[in-house]
């Protein structure tokens, strides 16, 4: 069986847990903390398929590479020393007092 073939035959599934979870719902009401919880996290799964599908691309098609974040040059330059007026040094305690 394909991926497209499994994700489908899962959203059959989730489509028929709907269902008898709407019945469900007419038998005992919709107003329990326990049954917005089950149409919660059946919402939360028909997400997740739909993730999973979009993830997996077309039928036919290979799944992407997973894209590599982009790298951040840090150049070897001093920094600016006006940028740690206002700070101690971290660790070392306050300039004029001495440390423990």
């Amino acid at each position: 069986m394909s991926v497209h073939d499994d994700l489908t035959s899962v959203q059959r599934s989730l489509d028929d847990l709907f269902r008898s979870v709407g019945r469900l719902e007419k038998q005992i009401g919709s107003g329990g903390l326990e049954m917005r919880r089950v149409r919660a996290d059946i919402n939360h799964l028909r997400e997740s398929v739909e993730l999973l599908r979009e993830a997996a691309g077309e039928p036919g098609e290979k799944p992407a590479a997973p894209k590599r974040p982009d790298l951040v040059t840090i150049p070897d330059t001093p920094y600016d020393p006006s940028l740690w007026t206002d700070s101690d040094d971290e660790g070392l305690g306050a300039r004029d007092r001495r440390a423990p």
